[in-house]
């Protein structure tokens, strides 16, 4: 049994802990690529139920909004059953989501698909309760941001792959209402069996434990809201997921307009790919320079970039203003593994509800993309994207500040 900093004992060594690692990563994948579906299925459900921007955003408001009401829940149930458990309830809870698009798409009604989403999200909010921490104390506490951002690059080929797969499934057939309408049963009903499998194997594995040694210092933290480290990272997490959320819900309608890029639904959706496909990238290095450089310092600078990206995009048109905002696919990569890592640094047994907090604060997703679903209506889908600037900005302060929090 290994002692890891923070009062954390792991019950593996060397090769037992690397296979959990790699199991792990198979949720990342996961949870990825479910969430970069929505970036397809938005302006699926728009165009199927002429909706504003501000009503389609209602997917990502119940997708997001899930994480809110289900995390501090999950973290709580982690404590009794462990994270072995809570990994399969979330996968069964995945397919049950999954499995409701099929009478939504049945009777075209959009409040079904919402229900949907709410339950996928829910047992999205589940896993992410359960292996982000699990990724986070599996080694040394100093190389923690660099595990999980090797454990968010696979994430990230999810999110890279889903808008190709939605792309082929969803909007190959585009003839009439009707089949639109339809034409989300098929790669939803695959997600369900391939959750459904997945959770079976899991039943099977013999992954780690992992358990918490209590001393005085952890007998003292009363509440994770006593931890200011925790607490401000937790709206560093807010803001980071709802911009990098905002900025993909809008892009297939961005790409479309003739003063970017003019692209037909299908070729935006697969341009799509290129945003997320940045952000795998870039997880990729920041898992190496994270180990080299402290990565506050690596935080500081891609929250910089991307806010100098995103005011490109809205000052410029055609393939520049395309391309940058692709771009700020690559800065977003470490932001959630670096926040989530400098965030719950030394909780010891309030790991668990440090983590429901964070995966809490995932609620961003929803509100932002809603905030600028009404600025686009009120203005244009260019010019909102000064709401995900407002984000960054925060998250560039807490990086630099981020020490005086440990």
């Amino acid at each position: 049994m290994a002692v890891i900093p923070g009062n954390t004992r792991v019950s593996s060594q060397g090769d037992a802990s690397h296979f959990a690692f790699a199991s792990m990563t198979t949720l990342f994948f996961i949870w990825g690529f479910i969430t970069a579906l929505n970036d397809i299925l938005i302006p699926h459900l728009k165009a199927s139920f002429d909706l504003s921007y501000t009503q389609a955003m209602l997917v990502q408001f119940c997708f997001f909004g899930a994480y809110f009401v289900v995390s501090p829940f999950a973290g709580k149930l982690l404590e009794k059953i462990g994270y072995l458990k809570g990994i399969i309830t979330g996968l069964c809870t995945i397919a049950a989501g999954c499995a409701l698009f099929y009478p939504a798409a049945e009777v075209g009604v959009y409040g079904i698909f919402l229900l949907g989403l709410f339950i996928l999200a829910a047992g999205v909010a589940t896993l992410q309760v359960s292996a982000n921490p699990y990724v986070a104390v599996l080694g040394n506490e100093k190389t923690a941001a660099s595990r999980l951002n090797l454990a968010q690059a696979i994430n990230s080929l999810g999110h890279t792959i889903a808008p190709l797969f939605g792309a082929a499934l969803i909007f190959s057939s585009v003839s009439s209402s009707e089949i639109d309408a339809k034409s989300v049963q098929l790669p939803y009903l695959i997600l369900a069996g391939v959750m459904i499998a997945t959770a079976v194997a899991f039943k099977f594995l013999k992954l780690p434990e992992i358990t918490y040694e209590s001393n005085d210092d952890t007998d003292n933290k009363q509440s994770i809201w006593a931890q200011k480290g925790l607490v401000l990272g937790a709206v560093a997490i807010f803001l980071y997921v709802g911009a990098e959320v905002s900025i993909g819900s809008f892009l297939v309608n961005y790409f479309a307009d003739p003063r970017i890029a003019g692209l037909n639904q299908q070729d935006a959706s697969t341009m799509v790919s290129y945003y997320w496909g940045g952000a795998m990238i870039g997880r990729f290095v920041g898992a190496a320079l994270t180990r080299m450089v402290k990565p506050a310092y690596v935080l500081t600078g891609n929250a910089l970039m991307a806010i100098i990206l995103l005011i490109t995009t809205t000052q410029t048109s055609g393939l520049i203003a395309m391309w940058s905002v692709i771009a700020v696919g690559f800065f977003n990569s470490i932001m959630f593994p670096t926040i989530f890592s400098l965030a719950i640094r030394g909780l010891g047994e309030l790991t668990s509800r440090g983590s429901g907090l964070l995966c809490q604060a995932i609620v961003g997703g929803a509100l932002l993309p809603m905030i600028q679903g009404m600025v686009a209506d009120m203005t244009s889908v260019q010019l909102s994207y000064f709401v995900p600037v407002c984000a960054y900005v925060y998250i560039a302060w807490y990086a630099v500040n981020s020490r005086r929090f440990a």
